[in-house]
């Protein structure tokens, strides 16, 4: 495959590439705009970046709003309540259908990557089982990492942790956990330890809903991020939400800031879902409920952004649109100054690519898998600000998605 007139991110030059036995074999400058050849594909100028990734997502939930019941009050835990309505539903089939249909739908948009969380909290581990069926199924399709989340606690649902371990020997690629939900602080710290060990033990990342709560007393972030530290596996280790950090006062953030930069953790942020779900208990001043995205990402703190749920009992809505969470959060956490602009597709990009531990074949350079994504736009600003579509989806140098670009036709004038 040949790819020419393609402008890269960063790069004020047009670049020639070529994908050889699905690895980029040349990237090369263009001192003009060539023709194309017969058998090349013409970029036109627009953006040539490395594919979407999707962080942190529920596809056993997807799909599933209003099922039997809607979340009328948008609160996290009314979530839970209707999930566990939803739960003695699962089945495989239904999982399948839903599952699929989501994936389609963020393959539509640019997304070749995707972490999913699958509830263990379950006794059958339906969800779970049939996402690690389905991930084996579609790896040359798509890349698919599993977590195993215990929703309903790790420690406190009755056999959470025999379960976790079952999930673990089924194959999940990530230990997850949510210590906020333990029933005491004292279990949720356990829980914390316990998670970390369990990656130790199977050799597997972690990635946790930590603190995922308006109360400012809810801090097992510093539990996490020690243990990580301790254990030396902090690049392995992802906090999720964390939006009791934006409750924190700062005098406590600058102590837990340093723990966090030497600790090496990731963060994953998810701005619809954030700002629909939080501050549901304040009247006015109305907190945003967003962790520090802006903060993290100044002190050199890995962090990006994650759409979350995609019409499920915590978020009615959802699309697909990685672009859309990227544009909802750079301003709820207003990031609107053009250094942001000029290098915001990080957030959804390589930053989430090294929150998955998957740089080492992720990326457009020589010897990797030639994939990549075409924009509609120049450069990240011009992305952004369009909200453009993703013209073309290329893996391992096989078309996956095209999408001719709309175009609008309009018989009104403006008159002077």
């Amino acid at each position: 495959m040949k790819i020419v007139n393609a402008r890269l991110r960063q790069k004020s030059q047009l670049h020639s590439l070529e994908i050889t036995d699905g690895v980029f074999s040349q990237i090369t400058p263009q001192s003009a705009a060539l023709p194309c050849p017969a058998d090349a594909i013409d970029a036109a100028g627009t953006l040539l970046c490395a594919p979407f990734v999707e962080p942190h997502i529920h596809l056993d939930a997807a799909l599933t709003a209003g099922e039997p019941n809607w979340n009328q009050s948008g609160t996290l835990f009314e979530g839970i309540e209707r999930w566990g309505e939803r739960k003695p539903m699962l089945n495989e089939a239904d999982i399948r259908r839903r599952v699929l249909d989501t994936i389609e739908l963020l393959v539509q948009n640019g997304v070749q990557h995707i972490r999913t969380h699958a509830d263990t909290s379950d006794p059958s581990l339906v969800g779970l089982k049939t996402l690690c069926t389905l991930r084996d199924e579609l790896k040359d399709k798509i890349e698919l990492q599993v977590v195993a989340f215990p929703q309903d606690g790790l420690l406190s649902f009755p056999k959470g942790l025999r379960l976790m371990e079952e999930a673990l020997e089924f194959g999940a690629d990530v230990v997850g956990g949510i210590p906020h939900f333990e029933y005491t602080r004292e279990l949720g710290v356990e829980s914390m330890q316990t998670v970390i060990k369990l990656a130790q033990k199977y050799d597997r990342l972690v990635d946790v809903h930590c603190d995922e709560i308006d109360d400012p007393h809810s801090r097992f972030l510093e539990v996490l991020a020690y243990e990580a530290l301790r254990h030396e596996l902090g690049p392995r280790v992802t906090a999720s939400h964390t939006t009791a950090m934006h409750s924190y006062d700062n005098a406590y953030c600058s102590k837990l800031f340093r723990l966090l930069k030497n600790a090496g953790i990731n963060f994953i942020s998810c701005p619809t879902e954030s700002i629909h779900l939080q501050g549901r208990f304040d009247s006015y001043p109305k907190r945003r409920g967003l962790t520090r995205v802006k903060e993290l990402n100044e002190a050199g703190i890995n962090v990006c952004f994650a759409e979350d749920s995609i019409i499920d009992p915590w978020y009615s809505l959802g699309n697909g649109k990685l672009l859309r969470s990227l544009d909802f959060g750079l301003h709820i956490c207003q990031m609107m100054g053009y250094r942001d602009f000029a290098t915001a597709l990080d957030l959804i990009t390589d930053n989430s690519a090294r929150t998955l531990n998957i740089q080492a074949h992720y990326g457009i350079e020589i010897g990797k898998p030639g994939s990549f994504i075409l924009l509609d736009g120049e450069d990240d600003y011009s992305v952004l600000r369009k909200q453009g579509d993703v013209l073309l989806s290329v893996r391992q140098g096989n078309i996956i998605m095209q999408r001719t670009p709309a175009r609008v036709i309009s018989n009104t004038y403006l008159s002077a």
